[in-house]
């Protein structure tokens, strides 16, 4: 099985931490996190962050690391023939609650859709200080849901 995740995105002293399942093939192709334009996710985080959005990664990377948010995929393995969270099998996870103890300032885990919460519960057991919570998928497959809908709903889990 093949190694599918990234490293994790971690800021000096993290207080959210933002877990998604696996990198669906846009992202592998451009080693980027949520590299589909149709997916949300950067559209949110410059929503949520008040910052003016950028196309470019690294500034994007800088974005995440200056509002204090970390990211990282619950699967450091794992076999998926298409993009779609439901593919996912075989997985193998990344040492999440390793890299949690590692940085006490975390106060929040947010859950970028069902299947990544559960997929750590899976694995996982929730760390006591620790505040979890599941938002709206932010993939383009999540189409049920408008981008109002997705952002309403992560700026009222985000602490």
């Amino acid at each position: 099985m093949e190694r599918v995740c990234f490293d994790p995105i971690l800021p000096a002293n993290p207080k959210i931490f933002i877990l998604g399942t696996m990198p669906g093939k846009q992202s592998l192709r451009k080693q980027q996190y949520y590299a589909n334009n149709r997916n949300s996710f950067w559209k949110i985080m410059y929503a949520l962050t008040e910052e003016v959005f950028s196309e470019n990664y690294t500034e994007r990377i800088d974005t995440l690391k200056r509002n204090h948010i970390a990211i990282w995929d619950i699967c450091q393995f794992g076999e998926r023939k298409t993009s779609l969270d439901s593919d996912i099998k075989n997985e193998e996870p990344n040492p999440i609650n390793e890299i949690i103890e590692m940085f006490p300032s975390v106060k929040q885990i947010v859950f970028n859709g069902k299947k990544a919460e559960k997929l750590y519960s899976k694995y996982f057991s929730e760390i006591a200080h620790i505040r979890y919570d599941t938002v709206l998928s932010t993939s383009p497959a999540n189409a049920r849901y408008s981008f109002r809908e997705k952002l309403n709903n992560w700026k009222i889990a985000m602490i």
